[in-house]
């Protein structure tokens, strides 16, 4: 729920509409004609990440991994065309729909300077000297961001970038710091902090609106830890006191909840090898105790979410 929350929020800085509850229902496979296009773009950034870490042990942070990420956040969504995975060879440049280069507000380097700088980056992120872990990674967005490598999708794999790093330092075991919730709750003066950086070389504001921005979500994903946590060991306890010899089959659809918090019979059966009436039952059981919330309104093709879970990360 971390992960998805994270690319929730970076790809909506980014303009996509998709919230955390559609990401979850095409999940669940639940038809939903609603549901935004643009789920996909959540999904795949999800997919880099999880991509990003899975290479890390092989591959540290280098362009090599960064066009490999690019390749994945960016298959069959917009900007499919723009030649996901390679490095540009065109001009680019950052402003409002339909500025051109003229007006543009910031116009990054020409095409034939990128490698060669990434190439810089990638030296400075691994640099042994003893610049502390934190204000390098965020040097190392801003550059990236200032570098601007891609024809689109930069501002998503700059921030997919933050938090690979901190797990190739073992600084987080997991990828689980959220920092797109605080970029996107500033995001005015996220890109002022960039903009400065680029127009004035202001590293100081950048950099201290940077940690800001870490210790803040820190401390929100340590405290949302914990009620998970809290969460979970009261509604084992609520199962246990409910079905007694019987709650092992009804404490495995627990657990899987917190993989997946939306679900219905046929989920259950599947999931767990049990008939569908007794998924039923475990679900009807379940909503009795409060633990599972019916979401349709009908009576059939019913759907139930794992409300107070979700709420933990919707609150976000």
């Amino acid at each position: 729920m971390f992960v998805r929350k994270e690319a929730v929020l970076s790809s909506q800085i980014e303009g996509t509409q998709a919230s955390l509850s559609d990401v979850l229902k095409a999940e669940a496979d639940v038809v939903d004609r609603a549901r935004p296009s643009d789920v996909l773009e959540v999904q795949n950034y999800m997919a880099a990440l999880d991509r990003g870490v899975e290479l890390l042990p092989q591959l540290p942070i280098s362009t090599r991994l960064i066009s490999d990420l690019h390749a994945v956040l960016m298959a069959d969504v917009r900007g499919m065309h723009q030649r996901p995975g390679e490095i540009r060879e065109t001009q680019n440049w950052i402003g409002p729909a339909g500025c051109t280069l003229a007006d543009a507000l910031f116009v990054p380097p020409p095409p034939g300077e990128v490698n060669r700088l990434l190439g810089d980056l990638e030296k400075f992120i691994h640099d042994d000297s003893p610049l502390p872990p934190l204000i390098r990674i965020g040097m190392a967005h801003g550059q990236f961001e200032t570098i601007h490598p891609f024809l689109d999708g930069n501002g998503r794999v700059g921030r997919l970038l933050i938090t690979l790093f901190l797990v190739e330092k073992t600084i987080l075991r997991k990828p689980v710091l959220y920092l797109s919730y605080y970029f996107k709750r500033h995001r005015a003066e996220y890109y002022d902090c960039l903009q400065r950086l680029r127009d004035k070389g202001d590293w100081e504001r950048w950099i201290h609106f940077f940690l800001e921005g870490v210790a803040s979500v820190a401390n929100v994903a340590a405290e949302t830890a914990h009620s998970v946590l809290r969460l979970r060991e009261d509604d084992r306890a609520a199962i246990i006191d409910r079905f007694e010899r019987a709650s092992a089959t009804p404490l495995r659809v627990l657990d899987s909840l917190y993989r997946l918090p939306i679900t219905y019979p046929g989920k259950v059966a599947e999931v767990h090898g049990v008939s569908y009436p007794t998924a039923n039952n475990i679900i009807g059981q379940l909503e009795g105790a409060g633990i599972l919330q019916e979401v349709t309104g009908q009576k059939r093709n019913r759907i139930y979410v794992y409300g107070k879970y979700m709420q933990l990360f919707d609150d976000l």
